[in-house]
């Protein structure tokens, strides 16, 4: 019975601790939120006020968005965002509304709201070389296929396709 108890409350444990690190949000002196975020965190305000109507206003590609489908299964997305940011306030609205009508899978996205000077205090950015907000980051089989830096060259939802179809593409710094 000790055993089974004792079970019981590891596994509860490590559910509390895994459960914390993904909601590790915080707002700095300005109110901008910093760590792990998710659509839930931009549904509240003050950050509705530009995430509702940048997200509803996006009109998406239809075509695009159905090659997008199939390509982004197997795809992981490692994403980062400034809510101080103006290119992050118009492109992370648009970024979950492709999305959300490709149905991705959100076990496979991981967004981490920084400051300005692109950091969190516990450094979740480290080792990602993260110049400009909003930067996109592409996995297939836990490598880096691509990403996507600040604003669109076509638009989000074609720069995303050429990143996980394999084709060219060079992201807005790139030569």
């Amino acid at each position: 019975m000790k055993k089974i108890l004792l079970g019981v409350i590891l596994v509860t444990s490590i559910g509390c601790l895994a459960q914390k690190k993904e909601t590790s949000v915080t707002k700095d002196e300005e109110g901008n939120l910093i760590g792990n975020v998710n659509k839930a965190n931009f549904l509240q305000e003050p950050y509705t006020d530009w995430f509702s109507p940048n997200y509803n206003n996006y009109k998406t590609n239809k075509e695009t968005i159905n090659k997008l489908k199939p390509l982004l299964k197997g795809i992981s997305i490692k994403a980062f965002m400034g809510t101080w940011c103006s290119d992050s306030q118009e492109q992370t609205p648009a970024f979950y509304k492709i999305l959300d009508e490709v149905g991705f899978n959100y076990k496979n996205l991981e967004l981490v709201a920084v400051n300005r000077d692109r950091e969190t205090p516990n450094n979740l950015q480290k080792g990602y070389d993260v110049e400009r907000v909003p930067t996109l980051i592409f996995y297939k089989d836990g490598k880096e296929i691509g990403r996507f830096v600040e604003f669109p060259r076509e638009t989000v939802e074609s720069d995303i396709l050429k990143i996980v179809s394999g084709k060219p593409y060079k992201h807005s710094y790139e030569d």
